[in-house]
């Protein structure tokens, strides 16, 4: 069997497991595992080899940026504590907890590796948690707790992991450990952010939507390659560079850049994240050949990932649990301190036409921190929260990517990495097999539907408010001078309008609204014009490119009109 055939079967199984996977209650990443070890059985199917850093160098950074682009700022702020906690202090806690387990079990380990071996299976991996957390509805603030620290705790584990094996050819200080920690973050978000703030600016002044998702295309290598290249954390310089992508888009990107940009990179993580998942178990048969060759057995390697995965749930229940503590805590502390209003009595005393810049940005302070305040006091964890949260430590990616990246010197490596697999496989089995069951069990219940239907409708009718407010403004004219015509303020005012009514509309009651109503027969209406197209198509009464115009226009008002309901 080619590698191209194998890949094009790797292609479709990573659709029918998307497809198949919610259907049998498990999520994709788990059906793949399994998919690759039973393929990696059948006579004829190549050995998977995946050379030392491929994953790390070529498959993480894209990867890590499809997941930091969609990431919000405002998320991440509110919850760094809770993510910091859990992708720095967590990862560091079970590196050295699990060396100190493997140095005490092998002797001829010696502690800087078996703390390295720590390392590569420290990180957690969220693929999996929140692809069943978002189809059985976990609260939102769940869901960016383990959002954010799969991106950030990639870099703890790697930097640790470097010092780790720096140590194995000698010895280094503690001290040295922890400012080369230090440099690795800062220099690091620094270059992030450099090459995050630098390649929007570009792509903001492209007209070619092309051109702009070629670019977008190089950002995470443009961020991770000095990274690396000058020590610094690579996977962390592409998720500043995703996130700071992220945020500023809404405000220099074109709206189908915007579009674009989605599409692709869901596209994007689609594909590489359930490719190696894929990819781990096609591996499996070749590496346990590998070990097979060596004093130390499959089965020692096995039993040997099996306590590594215990261990690593062990130490993430204990630490959840004052983290909880600590959680509930800052709520109780928000509460009895009441929102910062040093800015308060200034805010209530500016005029409301007051338009200078102090006095907006004063008004944008005060709204922020009681929004934060509210978001404190009321977006609690809890409990069932927590037991989930503890039981989301599956392995996978970064695992199989730090593994990879050992030293092709490193003493018993087939070892290592049958012990790195066997903890992704088994935590992504045991730990993700089972947590439909326990959100079930628990009760968990995502968002409000109505709450968030009521929150986006007062949000666009205060967008609204402002852009009506702007239509009634005498100063407002055409690029040339001119004034509007009347009609076509009346037009671009009931088109706010009729946007802001159809979400006020309830969708609890049978018959629907008035503009339920104008967006369905619309939809009729256009699927009638896009037959109409068709037929001029396929006689060839009109060029190429009017039909291809047409369809454009068609496609964007659909997709409009689809989005709004």
């Amino acid at each position: 069997m080619t590698y191209s055939l194998l890949g094009v079967f790797g292609i479709l199984l990573l659709v029918g497991a998307a497809v198949v996977g919610p259907k049998l209650g498990v999520a994709a990443p788990l059906v793949l595992v399994l998919a690759g070890v039973a393929g990696s059985l059948i006579p004829g199917v190549p050995d998977v080899a995946i050379p030392p850093g491929f994953i790390l160098s070529a498959v993480l950074p894209p990867l890590l940026y499809a997941g930091a682009v969609t990431l919000p700022v405002v998320d991440f702020r509110r919850n760094l504590k809770a993510i910091t906690g859990l992708s720095v202090l967590l990862v560091l806690v079970s590196a050295f907890i699990v060396g100190l387990v493997f140095h005490w079990l092998l002797p001829a380990l010696s502690l800087p590796a078996a703390i390295a071996l720590g390392a590569v299976v420290s990180p957690p991996d969220a693929v999996a948690a929140t692809a069943i957390g978002r189809r059985l509805g976990l609260p939102p603030r769940l869901i960016t707790l383990l959002h954010g620290e799969s991106l950030v705790n990639d870099a703890s584990a790697l930097v640790l992991l470097r010092s780790a094996v720096a140590a194995t050819a000698g010895s280094i200080a503690l001290l040295d450990v922890i400012g080369d920690f230090a440099y690795a973050v800062v220099a690091a978000i620094l270059i992030g952010f450099v090459v995050g703030q630098v390649t929007v600016w570009l792509r903001s002044h492209l007209d070619d939507v092309v051109l702009n998702t070629t670019i977008s295309f190089a950002v995470p290598f443009l961020a991770f390659i000095p990274a690396n290249e000058i020590k610094a954390s690579g996977v962390l310089a592409v998720v500043v560079a995703g996130m700071v992508t992220g945020h500023r888009s809404a405000q220099l990107f074109s709206a189908q850049d915007r579009i674009n940009e989605r599409l692709n990179w869901r596209t994007v993580q689609f594909v590489l994240e359930n490719g190696v998942f894929l990819v781990m178990g096609l591996g499996l048969k070749g590496l346990i050949d590998q070990v097979k060759d060596d004093h130390f057995s499959v089965s020692q390697a096995i039993a040997l990932g099996l306590l590594a995965t215990l261990v690593l749930t062990l130490v993430r229940i204990a630490f959840v649990v004052p983290l909880l503590a600590l959680l509930r805590s800052d709520g109780r502390r928000a509460r009895e301190k009441g929102p910062s209003t040093s800015f308060a009595g200034r805010w209530r005393r500016d005029l409301p036409g007051a338009d200078g810049q102090g006095a907006r940005k004063d008004r944008l302070t005060v709204r922020r921190r009681h929004a934060d305040f509210a978001f404190v006091t009321t977006e609690g964890l809890g409990w069932r929260g927590g037991a989930v949260l503890a039981w989301s430590g599956m392995r996978g990616v970064v695992t199989v990517a730090a593994a990879h990246s050992l030293p092709a010197a490193t003493p018993y490596r087939a070892q290592l990495l049958l012990i790195a697999f066997t903890v992704a496989i088994v935590s992504l089995l045991v730990q993700g097999g089972t947590l439909p069951l326990l959100i079930r069990s628990l009760g968990m219940r995502g968002g409000d539907q109505a709450a968030d239907r009521a929150e986006l409708s007062t949000l666009v009718a205060e967008m609204t408010g402002v852009g009506l407010a702007m239509l009634d403004n005498p100063a407002v004219a055409q690029d040339d001078g001119r004034r509007f015509d009347s009609q076509v303020v009346e037009r671009v005012r009931l088109a706010s309008s009729r946007r802001q009514q159809s979400l006020s509309e309830s969708p609890d009651t049978d018959a629907a609204g008035p503009q339920e109503q104008y967006r369905a027969l619309r939809l009729r209406v256009l699927r009638a014009e896009r037959d109409a197209l068709l037929d001029a198509r396929s006689t060839g009464s009109y060029s190429s490119r009017a039909v291809e115009r047409a369809q454009h226009l068609l496609d964007s008002e659909e997709f409009r009109l689809s989005g709004s309901g």
